[in-house]
């Protein structure tokens, strides 16, 4: 028996937000004094360190639960299958349903129940639960999922990863400029055919790294301080991802029985692109080797970073031959990896 993914499909918001859009916002520094720069040179910065020159927002009417159940549908179609076969419905996200213009995150009933029930779903045997994993979410589901069917506990599982991080953004701080909304989902399932998870690899850092990403106040300080919008301390979370991100994929490669010149594709969290290409860089140091050409998928480009739904929406894509130079062909050993919130780290190992 081998657990494979199925099905997989992804939901990216029509709505694009450029860069430019960004040059009227009052950006301040975390104490609220005023940044000694225009916002011209504040958003350039950005682009250059980050690579995101757009990002895509949900429309005023959708929420993460909607997102996810668009994603999941297209999943659902693409692995072929009748939704009440499915044993398990597992959702990552970070703040549940935050409805536009409003302060007040809503997780009751859970995103999974509210999925399940969009999706019409009648079978009670099977369950809907959430995770809160922060970006790794998504992998770390499809982990859970592989435990539930390799125990015996489930045949098939339903994995999504959605998020609407624009709407817990504070508009004064440049940070802001790096998240977008998204969902991405998959059918996890065992089968007889070749492929599928070979390894995982997962960890927390919690004693020195908890709180590197957190619920904060305002930049400003004539905000209602009792608002509270996402923070993070970006050095310590680049420093930190660079140092274990590649050990994690090492370990976690070493275990699959498979080398490094047998992976053909790395999907790792659309966080930062210049974090990313420097993760990359460590992973392929570890085996005193160079980077193969096109090794690496992107999308953070043009869609910014969307949390839990960057790694489902970015493998969706290259599946369906939508990114530029990057391609899958039966039999291709692929790597999923991310970092976020917690610290939490994960990377998977996968057979296509």
């Amino acid at each position: 028996m081998n657990i494979k993914i199925t099905g997989v499909g992804s939901y990216i918001p029509d709505t694009v937000e450029k860069n430019e859009s960004f040059h009227n916002h009052e950006f301040l520094n975390a104490d609220g004094s005023t940044i000694n720069a225009p916002n011209e040179v504040i958003v350039e910065k950005f682009k250059a360190i980050t690579g995101i020159a757009e990002r895509r927002y949900a429309k005023s009417h959708h929420n993460s639960s909607d997102l996810g159940f668009f994603a999941a549908e297209k999943a659902i179609e693409d692995a072929n299958i009748d939704p009440e076969t499915i044993d398990y419905i597992i959702v990552a996200h970070n703040f549940g349903d935050v409805k536009h213009n409003t302060i007040q995150s809503d997780m009751l009933p859970s995103l999974a129940t509210r999925i399940k029930h969009s999706l019409g779903i009648k079978n009670p045997k099977c369950v809907a639960f959430d995770i809160l994993f922060g970006c790794p979410g998504w992998i770390e589901g499809v982990i859970h999922a592989k435990a539930f069917i390799q125990s015996g506990m489930a045949k098939r599982c339903l994995v999504i990863g959605t998020e609407t991080l624009s709407r817990v953004v504070d508009k004064h701080d440049r940070d802001s400029m790096i998240f977008s909304d998204g969902a991405g989902a998959t059918i996890i399932e065992a089968t007889e055919e070749e492929g599928g998870i070979l390894a995982y690899e997962s960890a927390s850092y919690t004693y020195d790294e908890a709180y590197y990403l957190y619920f904060g106040n305002s930049n400003n300080p004539e905000l209602n301080q009792d608002t509270r919008y996402i923070k993070m301390d970006g050095r310590k979370i680049y420093e930190f991802a660079l140092v274990n991100v590649p050990k994690a994929m090492k370990t976690c490669l070493d275990n699959s029985g498979y080398g490094i010149n047998d992976v053909k594709k790395v999907f790792i969290h659309q966080a930062n692109e210049k974090m990313d290409e420097a993760i990359l860089k460590r992973f392929y140091r570890q085996y005193k080797t160079k980077i193969p050409e096109h090794i690496m998928p992107m999308s953070i480009q043009t869609l910014g970073n969307s949390s839990v739904a960057t790694v489902p929406t970015l493998f969706d894509l290259v599946k369906n031959n939508k990114l530029e130079n990057h391609s899958l062909s039966k039999g291709d050993i692929v790597m999923f990896a991310s970092v976020g919130a917690g610290m939490n780290i994960n990377a998977i190992v996968y057979k296509y």
